[in-house]
């Protein structure tokens, strides 16, 4: 497949590696949760007091007393001890979508100089890392760099185990010393209460009296590409930048559809069982894997459950995952596009609100014309994404997720709901000021009698769609796959709660005049006549959608994180998230700042390293070839032999095309006197990427071009299919 030395040594160690083994003979029930310091095990190891008033604290938010807080660190010590813990860490959510650790040893000396284990609920409860070497948005200066942690006890601590030993984790809250979030978990849980205050308000319209709190709910579906690492290693743009900057298209990519939900390569699936394993232990609810679209691409789906504990346990997954696939001899990439002309890679959340009183409010039942209190979430759901689309937008903007959005593989830029023929018809009703009946989705018969017939569901699936209804939940599909899952979060959580705000003072005026019933359709025909040009249940791909949902319905339409993320700074933003008390002006102002400089920083890297692999890789390697044809063409005219130049004059001119383009990048990414953050961010989407662009039509043509013995990368046809 390859005359270059260094990628014949890559495949032949990947050819030729012994597999590492994995089995897991030890029952799910033995090892489930092993590793984490739940409610049962603290039930087992404090007193009943104790117990109570931490059960309180994690299940419905009751304050908790510091004499509580030392019991608990107490048991939590001696439980991590007994795991062979030596090391304790605070681990936080900095704006930057990574995990954070700052680590501390169970160890103080005493007078005599002796080394004694120590931990105390002081410990347990703050920590201190820096607060401004992390990216702040200007909350915080070196000069004034206090930040401090915070034990969050409604996530659970866990261990993590390494080849070094093992370490309590805690959950935990990163903050300001003046006390601005800094992370994503603050703004996470103050949505949740958000959403909880105003659904109380709903609820109780609606005649309900016992109301548990409740909680938002996700289940984020995790795609990733797998790449052994001999090739990897080979890829200074897959190391640094997460994607390939140059690559030509193989002869077979995924347009057999052969890949999806095919056999899993077995060296693949003893990495997915050891992965599966370490996740069951850590309590998360790792539910199905299989084969994704593209060619060396594959999905992890868990159950779904609480957000705040699913967002943390979505950021220990990826990091699991990358551990897990070093150990198999494997590069794990997240990115959401890191093969050109195959399916990028997106985070799929699933999203739903519920209690344990009133179950979960955005389940429809099988007559969801009679389910008043659904119909009205569900309205809240529509009139969100309707006013917050860009919001929406705004939080799954990155780099890389520009490069996956509106292509066939996800959803397009413009924020549209959909809820499948049987509740769109029921909306639609709605609208005319009626609500009668709903039809369902009958039953599957296939005329076999060995098969047997089962309920269909109501409605189709729209992958087309960017936010789905899907039976008793919403999936946001637009969210990519290397991004954490809390800014999503926060803004649905929020959309709601404002929405479900503006429907309690509606229902409150309507219950005056008219009985239940009459007055839920009034409210829901008022928000459908300001707020149902969001539903659209066609393919989302279409250019008539495109131009329909801009001209007609007045859908925005933002294709890069540039047109995007100006929106976190927009008067109807700041309005939502001041009103609702989830985010602060100048909380909100410093997401804008960190979200648009981690994206201008991605461009800046991306092109440093296209100048880089152009300069030192392909430039050497196709003047090489082109002086061997050069030297070719000149020995047979010797020989009175007139060879076809075509292919020389080809290389020449995509040489120069490409050492053009490369000048220009190296040109415009050192320019940076720029008027503000968003001039910046639209020289890097306007100016450096179509420039990237063109560098890697030219490095791509010579890739086609110069001699495979003379190719200096690993090429997607090795990456892609040798496992």
């Amino acid at each position: 497949m390859s005359g270059n030395q260094t990628r014949l040594q890559a495949i032949d160690q990947i050819t030729n590696r012994a597999p590492l083994s994995f089995n897991m003979t030890e029952p799910l029930n033995q090892i489930w949760a092993t590793d984490v310091f739940n409610l049962q095990k603290m039930e087992e190891a404090i007193s009943k007091k104790a117990y109570k008033a931490i059960k309180n604290t994690i299940q419905s938010g009751a304050a908790l007393d510091n004499a509580t807080a030392d019991i608990v660190a107490a048991a939590m010590k001696d439980w991590a001890l007994s795991k062979g813990a030596k090391f304790f860490s605070h681990v936080f959510y900095p704006m930057t979508n990574i995990t954070a650790e700052k680590h501390d040893a169970f160890i103080l000396t005493n007078s005599e100089g002796n080394a004694i284990n120590e931990f105390t609920g002081s410990l347990l409860i703050k920590g201190e890392p820096d607060g401004s070497s992390f990216p702040n948005g200007s909350l915080r200066m070196t000069n004034a760099a206090r930040g401090y942690t915070a034990w969050d006890p409604t996530s659970p601590a866990y261990i993590q185990h390494t080849a070094n030993g093992a370490t309590l984790m805690i959950p935990s809250v990163f903050m300001s010393w003046t006390g601005e979030a800094l992370d994503k978990k603050i703004p996470l849980l103050r949505s949740n209460a958000a959403m909880n205050d105003a659904a109380q308000k709903v609820l109780k319209l609606m005649g309900e009296t016992e109301i548990a709190d409740l909680n938002s709910s996700a289940g984020p579906e995790q795609e990733y590409f797998l790449v052994d690492s001999n090739f990897a290693n080979a890829r200074p743009d897959l190391l640094l930048a997460g994607r390939t900057l140059f690559g030509a298209a193989p002869a077979k990519g995924q347009q057999f559809d052969d890949h999806y939900f095919g056999a899993i390569p077995a060296r693949v699936q003893v990495f997915m069982q050891d992965f599966e394993d370490k996740l069951y232990r850590l309590g998360i609810p790792a539910k199905t894997h299989h084969n994704e679209v593209a060619p060396g691409q594959f999905e992890i789906a868990p159950y779904y459950g609480a957000a705040n504990v699913g967002a943390d346990q979505q950021q220990l997954l990826m990091t699991m995952m990358k551990q897990t696939a070093k150990e198999h001899g494997f590069l794990c990439l997240l990115h959401e596009k890191p093969f050109a002309g195959v399916n990028g890679s997106g985070k799929h959340v699933n999203w739903s609100v519920g209690n344990s009183t009133q179950g979960n409010l955005l389940d429809p039942g099988k007559t969801p014309h009679s389910n008043l209190q659904f119909l009205l979430f569900c309205g809240a759901v529509i009139r969100g994404v309707h006013k917050f689309g860009p919001l929406l937008r705004a939080v799954i903007a990155s780099a890389g997720n520009d490069h996956r959005l509106g292509a066939n593989e996800a959803p397009p830029a413009i924020l549209s709901v959909y809820l499948g023929d049987q509740l769109e018809k029921v909306f639609e009703e709605i609208k005319t000021g009626k609500l009668t009946c709903s039809t369902d989705g009958g039953e599957m018969d296939l005329g076999l009698s060995q098969i047997l017939n089962f309920d269909r569901d109501p409605g189709d699936r729209n992958r087309t769609s960017p936010f789905a209804f899907t039976g008793n939940r919403f999936e946001f599909r637009a969210v990519g796959s290397e991004q954490s899952v809390s800014g999503p979060l926060v803004a649905m959580n929020t959309m709601l709660a404002d929405s479900l705000e503006w429907i309690a003072g509606k229902l409150e005026e309507a219950l005056k005049t008219q009985d239940q019933t009459a007055a839920v359709i009034t409210v829901l025909k008022e928000l459908m006549e300001l707020h149902g040009n969001a539903v659209f249940g066609g393919d989302g791909y279409s250019a008539e959608w495109h131009k329909m949902a801009v001209e007609e319905r007045g859908l925005l339409n933002l294709p890069t994180s540039a047109d995007a993320l100006p929106h976190l700074l927009s008067e109807e933003t700041k309005g939502l998230f001041e009103r609702t008390g989830v985010l602060s002006p100048v909380e909100l102002e410093s997401r804008y700042e960190v979200y648009a400089e981690q994206y201008n920083l991605a461009i800046e890297v991306e092109a440093k390293l296209v100048s880089d692999i152009a300069t030192t890789k392909i430039y050497p390697a196709a003047i090489a070839y082109l002086s061997d044809l050069t030297h070719a063409s000149a020995t047979s005219i010797d020989l009175g032999i007139e060879l076809d130049s075509s292919v020389a004059k080809k290389v020449a001119a995509h040489i120069n095309g490409l050492m053009t383009a490369v000048a220009k990048i190296d040109s415009e990414v050192a320019k940076h006197d720029f008027a503000d953050t968003e001039a910046h961010m639209r020289h890097s989407a306007d100016v450096i990427c179509p420039l990237m662009a063109e560098a890697r039509e030219h490095g791509d043509a010579l890739e086609m071009l110069v001699a495979d013995d003379l190719w200096p990368l690993p090429k997607y046809s090795e990456m892609l299919f040798i496992k």
